[in-house]
């Protein structure tokens, strides 16, 4: 197996970081899949309770990308990683020429980050950073394979990310779960009950995404448009998801099955990402 990338232009390496520092917020461990042309981050939901899909295009984001993987056959890379040991490796090429990524057999195997600094001499400075990895068998392999768009009751699209952060940031002294609802006609509500109060923010007038997904279907049928459908999160759990967002992407697509899943998808030129929330039963 042998995979080389890299990457010279300064606002790719902004932006790769980004993607790394919002994937590291929301899990400590994932797997990093490698293909000819395209990067993923996972994280199974079988693994831990909630599930990450992130899909890069390399070429968005590589001026360089090389990849061989197990055999002809299999030509894939599944590598499981700490994303947080990647986002440390990359705090140092804020400034950087050029960054060069390989996986290397060291003390074991490692994504070698070999970042190119700028240098007021003349001479350029490198600075290297082995990050260990863990080769994924190809056995399992079929663990982390593309998840399928839920079958939701509601899909709306999210208020401003900021707005939620704070109306988030305040309902989490009140309690320690929080109920995510919305219906077809462009309503959201956040709900904090105890036993001592009841506190609820609404948002009105929100797009209502149209799915061209020949897999993905609604289940409205018998439904109002003003009936609200929701799910129970843990307030922090949904807190972090949103205080990680460093891409600021211009749409959050929220997919709700009734008191089962909350699914986001986020949309962006570049990247795509969907992140299934744990949710906690009553």
């Amino acid at each position: 197996m042998r995979f080389r990338a890299k990457v010279v232009d300064i606002g790719c390496i902004e932006q790769f970081t980004r993607v790394v520092s919002t994937i590291a917020k929301m899990t400590p461990l994932c797997v990093l899949r490698l293909t000819v042309n395209r990067m993923y981050f996972i994280l199974n939901d079988k693994v831990a309770k909630g599930g990450i899909w992130c899909e890069l295009t390399a070429s968005n984001f590589f001026d360089e990308y090389r990849m061989e993987g197990l055999s002809e056959e299999a030509n894939e890379i599944y590598l499981e990683i700490t994303p947080d040991d990647i986002v440390r490796a990359m705090k140092t090429a804020q400034n950087a020429k050029s960054i060069k990524v390989k996986l290397t057999k060291k003390f074991s195997p490692c994504l070698t980050f070999d970042i190119e600094l700028p240098s007021r001499t003349g001479h350029s400075r490198n600075v290297v950073h082995d990050v260990p990895v863990n080769v994924i068998p190809k056995s399992i392999w079929n663990e982390y394979s593309e998840p399928t768009v839920p079958d939701f009751d509601v899909s709306i699209c999210m208020p401003p990310l900021k707005s939620l952060r704070n109306v988030v940031e305040r309902m989490k002294n009140l309690g320690s779960y929080l109920e995510l609802s919305a219906n077809q006609n462009g309503e959201m509500r956040l709900r904090v009950e105890t036993e001592q109060v009841t506190v609820s923010t609404h948002f009105k007038d929100l797009e209502i995404p149209e799915w061209v997904n020949e897999g993905s279907e609604t289940q409205t049928q018998g439904r109002q448009p003003d009936e609200m459908v929701g799910a129970r999160v843990d307030i922090r759990r949904f807190l972090q998801f949103l205080a990680g967002q460093q891409l600021n992407p211009p749409k959050i697509i929220c997919n709700i099955v009734d008191n089962r899943l909350i699914h986001f998808f986020l949309l962006q030129e570049d990247i795509s990402m969907q992140y299934s929330m744990p949710i906690v039963q009553q």
